[in-house]
């Protein structure tokens, strides 16, 4: 279900959304640049406020599925995650209504997922979750960083 939850977010959902905004709109936005709003909308908005509804509100998930921490007392720090994945996640999500907030949620979200995936490659063990966050991190990382690049 996870697997399956970050390729539709990541992957899936941008392009579709992209596609059907190319098809049905009037407008003459480059595609790249609808390609790289839904990402923003989907992959910093919507997969980071849900990773953030979840730390909150089922924090086991996140320390023993993903880190396999078996301590309740991690707990509070994943919920502190959390809340900050729910703030970049609600910037995410706004900048589908405010466009000139898409290459401000494109550098925080990419920080956070370049962070976030630096952190993974030293552990040890990584069991099917973490090697696909680590790995969804890198991707969303650099996919986030050329588009920032390119929108100077």
């Amino acid at each position: 279900m996870y697997f399956a939850a970050v390729i539709l977010l990541m992957l899936v959902l941008p392009a579709a959304s992209a596609g059907a905004e190319e098809i049905l709109s009037r407008h003459t936005i480059p595609v790249i640049f609808l390609i790289e709003r839904w990402f923003v909308f989907w992959a910093v908005g919507v997969r980071l406020f849900s990773a953030g509804v979840r730390q909150v509100i089922q924090p086991r998930f996140t320390a023993e599925e993903i880190f396999g921490i078996q301590d309740r007392g991690s707990y509070p720090i994943v919920r502190e995650v959390g809340f900050g994945n729910l703030s970049v996640g609600f910037l995410g999500m706004c900048s589908k209504f405010h466009v000139s907030w898409v290459v401000p949620a494109a550098i925080v979200g990419g920080m956070l997922y370049g962070l976030a995936g630096l952190g993974h490659i030293p552990q040890k063990n990584k069991n099917a979750k973490e090697y696909t966050a680590m790995i969804s991190d890198g991707f969303a990382f650099l996919a986030l960083f050329i588009f920032v690049i390119s929108s100077r």
